[in-house]
């Protein structure tokens, strides 16, 4: 079940807010447990829509995590030698169920792929289907577990508490990556007010105009083009197409990444944001702090700090750059390619954590994006076109290299057909709407006050009819992140 699907929109989330909000008839306390209760139990049947067998490996990795808190809290009170081993020990037993969960399902075939290509054997592969979400819940409840052993986050001792941090429907496939932290109070002291339903109806609306009328139109432009023989394609077609993919995956995720944030407040609870017009940045250091945010800190947090950080000279912080970026690469997906794309980055980020970002902070904006929007476009043939001959025909195509020409009358036909939704896409991915809006904000006038009240209501009401309309009358509705 998908944020943009019919059924979610009007058959799942009327009645699961209905019972939600019914809850607000008992006591405060007792309403609390309801609510939990009904949320708990409606991302179950959220998640089970589409993965009725991997439920039991969600639950799995919920009490494992839960238990392994408990114990490992249990141990650091004790305050003695023997209990922090123990919590050491317990915290790496948490961290090893994880990742052989989240290898085996993700990696297993791959493995067993590449042995076979290596050693010419003709080991059969186990045909395993992705767990929806199974990237994005084991990296929350290992961030649970490990938050605990530092001392950094409370233990929960309530079950049920636990289980909707780790299961609630509206970040469970795709994010935000929620840490324990960021929701801790949120899970049995949240309260639901106007103000917070109306910011989560409004961010709701638009997230799902990103979605459904933006990165689903791009995306018709980049399935024409993915089609094309890459070895005659010209360089028009190629940039148009990797292009309608960067503003697919774009619109596609932080769509969703709003459409999250907007239930979460709906429903109480406060998600960290996960992207800030990443395509407008000057490096690709400063890419990588707009886009995917959860996991970006996720990974800092948890793997670039803990390994040194910049703390140990700038050697170390080159490898630790490469190292973070190899594992960014491999959680997105099970592929040669992926890795390749972690590690395109990692060379950018060496480069500018050496001599490349001074420079660049002398030299106009422009030249910055310019070189940024290059880096990240190739880096996108690398995540998207699959296999080695694949990609690099691609880039050849980019660059001129395969002969084909400057344009042709296919891609001249594609820019025309699809130029006013390319136009629309690249200035909504500008922060311009944005500073429109925290210009009326500090109106100080009758008038500029009234178009601000009337562009917060009017403004996601259209964007909700559009985006229903299309729903309901479209066939093409992929979401990207399911993928990974």
């Amino acid at each position: 079940m998908v944020f943009s699907s019919i059924i979610f929109l009007f058959r799942f989330l009327p009645f699961f807010l209905l019972l939600y909000f019914l809850a607000n008839v008992f006591p405060d306390r007792v309403a609390q447990r309801m609510k939990n209760v009904i949320l708990f139990l409606g991302s179950l049947v959220f998640y089970a829509w589409g993965e009725p067998v991997y439920i039991t490996l969600m639950l799995f990795s919920t009490v494992s995590d839960y238990l392994h808190g408990r114990a490992i809290a249990n141990c650091r009170e004790s305050g003695s030698g023997r209990g922090r081993r123990k919590a050491k020990a317990l915290l790496a037993s948490s961290i090893c169920i994880n990742l052989f969960v989240l290898g085996f399902f993700k990696y297993a075939d791959f493995l067993v792929g590449t042995v076979n290509f290596l050693l010419g054997t003709k080991i059969p592969l186990l045909g395993l289907p992705l767990p929806i979400g199974i990237s994005f819940y084991t990296f929350q409840t290992m961030s649970y577990t490990i938050d605990v052993y530092r001392g950094k986050a409370g233990v929960q001792r309530n079950f049920l508490d636990f289980a909707v941090f780790v299961t609630m429907f509206p970040q469970l496939i795709a994010g935000p990556i929620v840490k324990y932290t960021d929701v801790e109070r949120d899970l049995h002291e949240r309260k639901t007010d106007i103000l917070g339903i109306s910011y989560g109806c409004r961010r709701f609306a638009v997230g799902l105009g990103k979605k459904v009328l933006l990165a689903n139109n791009i995306g018709m432009l980049w399935e024409e083009i993915q089609v094309m023989d890459y070895a005659s394609m010209d360089v028009l077609s190629a940039w148009l197409g990797i292009t309608a993919f960067a503003l697919q995956i774009y619109f596609d995720f932080s769509g969703y990444s709003d459409m999250a944030i907007g239930l979460g407040s709906i429903l109480g609870f406060h998600f960290p944001e996960n992207f800030r017009h990443p395509y407008t940045c000057a490096s690709i250091t400063e890419f990588w702090r707009r886009w995917h945010i959860s996991l970006g800190s996720w990974f800092r947090d948890y793997v670039y700090i803990p390994l040194g950080g910049n703390r140990k000279g700038l050697g170390r912080q080159m490898f630790n750059i490469l190292a973070v970026w190899m594992l960014t690469g491999i959680w997105h997906g099970a592929g040669w390619n992926f890795l390749l794309w972690g590690l395109w980055f990692a060379a950018f980020l060496i480069l500018e954590k050496s001599f490349l970002g001074k420079a660049l902070e002398h030299l106009p904006k422009i030249v910055g994006w310019a070189y940024s929007m290059v880096v990240v476009l190739v880096g996108w043939v690398f995540f998207e076109v699959e296999g080695v001959s694949q990609f690099l025909w691609y880039l050849r195509a980019m660059f001129g290299a395969n002969g084909a020409g400057w344009y042709s009358d296919r891609g001249l036909f594609l820019l025309l057909e699809y130029f006013f939704v390319l136009a629309a896409a690249m200035f909504l991915a500008t922060p311009v709407m944005e500073w429109g809006s925290d210009a009326l904000e500090r109106a100080q006038g009758g008038a500029g006050i009234a178009l601000r009240r009337l562009l917060q209501k009017a403004v996601p009401a259209l964007l909700l009819l559009a985006s229903l309309a299309y729903v309901v009358d479209a066939s093409y509705n992929p979401f990207l992140y399911f993928r990974f």
